[in-house]
């Protein structure tokens, strides 16, 4: 199913050092090396696999033309960037990927030198390198290459157009990679994905404007000062004679492309010539995601992150049991499609996670009001907040981590607005392998002050549908209603349950006691239920399931600040600012002095790990949770 090629060159691949040492004719037997290699790994270790292979020649090229890590390469998203730590030092840590304790799933500068610049939410790479290569040349540092490498559909986000519209301002030697393989994780959206595939500019015409245009300054003909204007009178008179006007060129980037993005000797070629060219140049080429493995070249969102797979078949391996629950996503996902047969008003969207978060229902079943807006989360919420201010009701279903990106869209368009619509944080709390850029640890403490707010969390899926029917149906909650649920699999079989309304602000005593008080919010107190059962009848502990954090539930505290003298709170989010703060400043503004003591993720970014293993490290597993009530009946009283 792949290609097949016996490993030699690779095995004496190091440091990027030793593959400068290559022949060129020697590169294209290290790529289908490196090919296989990530595909044996991933095999059985999952990962992002597509995007990997789609950029392995780039990889190859950019470390063989580059004096890297003293020439900086910066990824966007690190999707694409397996192969280059293969290359860089980690080829026998490889398997190791995503693993606790292993080396990451995306780049990062406290694990290798060779990673320039932190590589998760997309679209940061343009910024980072031109702030990279503004300050090489103010350090003086004549010989110094910066390359942004973008691609799988990050060329979408509003932050990259932002370093676009700044790269020709500032002094820099900038190079973006452009690495089209027309696709995100889903299908890329919009018309700047089209104009991508669709763009014209060849090489030779590049390569000739160059030359010209150094003749031209050796003849004083122009200068810095009328460098800009020529560009553009250049770039429009090659707009009138292609019909084609190129955007890159727009911005005063110099534009070449688009490049096969296989042809390994060919990129080699091209960034030798174009290195030493002063000022931003971009370089397009087209790869074609999950290139060399089939399965994943037909299909590339469902290879995106295939989990475990048969290398040789190509068969996705996929454990199923029969009669369980189902996905958090999936029940979002199929409840959305429910509420909205029955009120025309709801529209769906989502920041180019269609398939992640389960809008692909909606998409089908109501093509016309489901919303794929692209890797562009503030425009995501905004555009919610367009539709909601004319009446509709939007579910926009962001990641938790990737709502960070959509903040002051939330506090200046929406909730300044008291705009009814239904924000759905998919992800929150520990994922897992994905690491400390995709942990969705800081919504509760993020999303707390803003006011009119209305944050809940679910216990399991009943919930989750009952707050969805809820926030589209109460009469009180036509304000900004937050819903953050995690990632996987809930609790219950008989998932669709009889949709019902919640009291706004309502949590509810799933346990009774006398001994201690513990109060949760969201899936995590399940593991506070499995607690309670670890401990045994020796213990009495009264359980709270708050549902929201705001409004909070008044009553319960009060009822808990005037019975209990020890009192626990636990959220699978940080410890700072969330429920257990909530808590505290209400006990202290209203005269209660019980000993508080808060169960979450405490003052670090949280690695890369099993959600299991991740849940044991901070203390968040019903085992850990039942030791720390247990220590705190059995501490001595003062």
């Amino acid at each position: 199913m792949s290609e097949t090629q016996s490993t030699n060159i690779l095995q004496t691949i190091d440091l990027p050092s030793d593959l400068r040492a290559l022949a060129v004719e020697q590169l294209p037997q290290l790529c289908a090396e490196i090919r296989q290699y990530i595909i044996d790994v991933l095999s059985e270790n999952p990962g992002h696999l597509g995007a990997s292979l789609g950029a392995v020649e780039l990889t190859v090229a950019l470390h063989h033309v580059f004096n890297t890590p003293f020439d900086r390469i910066i990824w966007d998203v690190g999707h694409q960037a397996y192969g280059h730590k293969i290359l860089t030092g980690r080829r026998e840590a490889f398997p190791t990927l995503r693993r606790y304790k292993g080396i990451s799933g995306f780049p990062n500068p406290a694990e290798s030198e060779f990673d320039a610049f932190i590589a998760g939410h997309a679209s940061n790479s343009i910024s980072a390198a031109l702030g990279m290569s503004v300050a090489s040349s103010l350090k003086n540092e004549e010989q110094r290459n910066v390359i942004a490498v973008i691609g799988d559909g990050a060329m979408t986000g509003g932050l990259a157009f932002e370093g676009l519209n700044n790269a020709s301002i500032n002094p820099n030697n900038l190079l973006i990679v452009l690495n089209d393989n027309n696709m995100a994780i889903d299908g890329s959206v919009g018309a700047m994905s089209e104009y991508l595939v669709n763009i014209t500019t060849s090489y030779p015409y590049n390569k000739l404007r160059y030359g010209l245009y150094r003749g031209m300054r050796k003849l004083h003909l122009i200068n810095d000062n009328r460098k800009g204007l020529i560009l553009r009178f250049n770039n429009s008179l090659k707009a009138l004679l292609t019909s084609q006007h190129n955007l890159f060129e727009g911005f005063s980037i110099r534009y070449f492309g688009p490049a096969d993005g296989h042809d390994v000797a060919g990129i080699v070629r091209i960034l030798n010539d174009i290195k030493n060219m002063k000022g931003p140049k971009l370089l397009h080429i087209k790869t074609k995601k999950g290139k060399g493995f089939k399965p994943a070249e037909e299909s590339a969102t469902e290879w995106h992150a295939p989990g475990k797979f048969n290398k040789e078949t190509g068969e996705r391996i996929v454990v199923e049991s029969l009669n369980q629950p189902q996905l958090y996503q999936d029940v979002f996902g199929h409840t959305l499609v429910e509420l909205a047969a029955s009120d025309s008003r709801i529209v769906g969207i989502t920041p180019a996670m269609p398939t992640g978060c389960s809008m692909t229902y909606m998409m089908k079943a109501y093509p016309g009001r489901a919303f794929d807006v692209g890797i562009a989360e503030g425009h995501a919420v905004t555009f919610s907040a367009g539709l909601a201010k004319e009446g509709m009701l939007p579910f926009c279903n962001i990641y938790s981590s990737f709502m960070q990106r959509a903040y002051d869209n939330l506090i200046h368009d929406v909730a300044l607005q008291k705009l009814h619509l239904v924000l759905c944080l998919d992800r929150a709390g520990i994922v897992g392998e994905d690491g400390a850029t995709h942990h969705g640890l800081f919504d509760l403490a993020y999303l707390r002050p803003i006011p009119g707010l209305i944050i809940s969390s679910p216990l399991n899926e009943w919930d989750l549908r009952n707050l969805m029917f809820t926030a589209s149906k109460s009469a009180n909650a036509q304000a900004p209603f937050v819903i953050r649920y995690p990632r996987g699999k809930g609790e219950k079989k008989d998932w669709r349950n009889s949709l019902q309304e919640l009291p706004i602000g309502k949590g509810r005593k799933m346990a009774d006691g006398n001994q201690i008080a513990v109060l949760s919010i969201g899936s995590i107190g399940n593991q506070v239920i499995r607690a309670c059962e670890i401990l045994g009848d020796g213990f009495s502990v009264a359980h709270y399931d708050m549902i929201f954090l705001k409004p909070i539930d008044e009553e319960i505290l009060h009822e808990v600040g005037l019975k209990f003298s020890v009192v626990i709170t636990i959220e699978n989010g940080v410890r700072s600012g969330g429920l257990g703060s909530a808590v505290l400043e209400f006990m202290a503004d209203h005269g209660y002095s019980p000993r508080i003591v808060r169960i979450g993720v405490p003052d670090v970014f949280v690695e890369h790990g099993s959600i299991d293993e991740l849940s044991a490290l901070y203390g968040l597993d019903a085992i850990s949770i039942a030791e720390t009530i247990r220590n705190e009946l059995l501490r001595p009283q003062a």
